[in-house]
């Protein structure tokens, strides 16, 4: 990796850790990255290194944990789009990471839902690491605690789970799209059509956001 890169890092890392951090500021330094060194950068910035291993907990069915690239989530953040006045929620979190930076680059509250404990516990000792107060982990499984998420007004779904378990959160997030509108961001996965549910861009694409468009919505 390029000196200036690591040292930009470096510099975004001392100035989260010392309550210095913008996310305009954060933005910024983040496009003056070259794209293809973004990923690295990121996880610089959090201190991360290996992969944390899947755990027992979890569920058949459900997609072994895999961090989204930051080119991935500075589409979505700019597509959905997450301003600082949105609540963002990560079905399927990990340990933190697109939390993190989602939080990082809005200033968006972000909460991440993961159901393996080890995961979990990583998240919150990253939180806890940059002094972060609004990137809250919660522990379970998504398909029980969605229905709970009534705050989050972006959620998003890299590839978490299909089938049954899908159409639980989906169900889930048709009762919150009640309430206000709501937009779902999904990555490499295909939703099952709900005539709640309305796609805002390319089907064909690897990232897709839908808008709930219920009548109970303003």
């Amino acid at each position: 990796m390029e000196r200036r890169v690591r040292e930009s890092a470096e510099r975004a890392r001392w100035a989260i850790e010392h309550g210095l951090h913008d996310a305009p500021t954060f933005r910024a330094v983040l496009l003056d990255v070259p794209p293809t060194l973004r990923d690295a950068w990121l996880d610089l910035v959090l201190g991360l290194d290996e992969l944390p291993e899947d755990g027992p907990e979890l569920p058949r069915g459900c997609v072994p944990y895999l961090p989204s690239s930051d080119n991935a989530l500075l589409r979505m953040v700019e597509q959905a789009p997450v301003r600082s006045s949105d609540v963002f929620v990560d079905i399927g979190a990990g340990p933190g990471r697109a939390t993190t930076f989602v939080h990082l680059l809005t200033g968006a509250p972000a909460i991440g839902i993961e159901v393996q404990r080890s995961l979990v516990l990583a998240a919150r000792d990253l939180a806890s690491r940059l002094l972060l107060s609004r990137v809250p982990c919660i522990e379970g499984d998504a398909a029980t605690l969605t229905r709970f998420m009534t705050i989050g007004t972006v959620f998003s779904l890299y590839c978490p789970f299909s089938g049954e378990r899908l159409d639980r959160v989906l169900d889930a997030l048709e009762s919150i799209a009640q309430t206000r509108t709501i937009r779902v961001c999904c990555m490499d996965l295909p939703l099952p059509p709900r005539a709640w549910l309305t796609p805002e861009s390319d089907l064909c694409g690897d990232l897709v956001i839908y808008r709930s468009i219920s009548s109970a919505c303003p």
